[in-house]
């Protein structure tokens, strides 16, 4: 069962919920995931999974970062995580990076066609178990996984568009 709890809360210090990415964080720029931090999870989370994603993508939800298995003593990330499989403090990078297709790891920003500004999710999931799963794993096989683990959820979004005046 999921619980959203307004006292698990995900913030970054880039940008506020609902506001503009900044340019830095999207692939007309550096690039660089942002530094994100969570406060307020439930005292039984064993881990942090976190899903980002452009729902308003036209060919559906498009992945841009699959995090899990972050420690549960970790409250926070830092801008330009490295894009390696696994990382240092066991945190694995899944698949990300099309609708269909998983073929990169680690963080992409936003790359929205142009038109208006998309929306992008930062889902952190707080388990009550590490997952078992590999380096690469789809979005699937992570929701299939996390199934009856989530003990609460935090979501930021944030806005990014090719062509809008609020990102230059």
């Amino acid at each position: 069962m999921t619980m959203t709890t307004t006292a698990f809360r995900l913030e970054s210090p880039a940008f506020a919920n609902g506001a503009a990415i900044p340019v830095l964080h999207t692939a007309q720029g550096l690039d660089l995931s942002p530094p994100l931090r969570w406060q307020g999870e439930p005292g039984a989370t064993s881990s942090y999974a976190l899903v980002v994603d452009d729902p308003d993508a036209p060919r559906g939800p498009w992945v841009h970062w699959i995090l899990f298995n972050i420690p549960r003593d970790l409250h926070g990330l830092p801008t330009g995580l490295q894009r390696q499989a696994e990382l240092a403090n066991g945190a694995r990078h899944g698949g990300c990076w099309g609708v269909q297709s998983f073929e990169r790891l680690g963080y992409q920003g936003p790359q929205p066609p142009p038109g208006p500004s998309h929306r992008y999710r930062f889902v952190l999931h707080a388990l009550d178990t590490r997952l078992p799963l590999h380096p690469g794993s789809t979005l699937k096989e992570l929701q299939r996984a996390m199934e009856g683990h989530v003990l609460a959820k935090a979501e930021l979004t944030g806005r990014f568009g090719a062509d809008s005046a609020e990102q230059h």
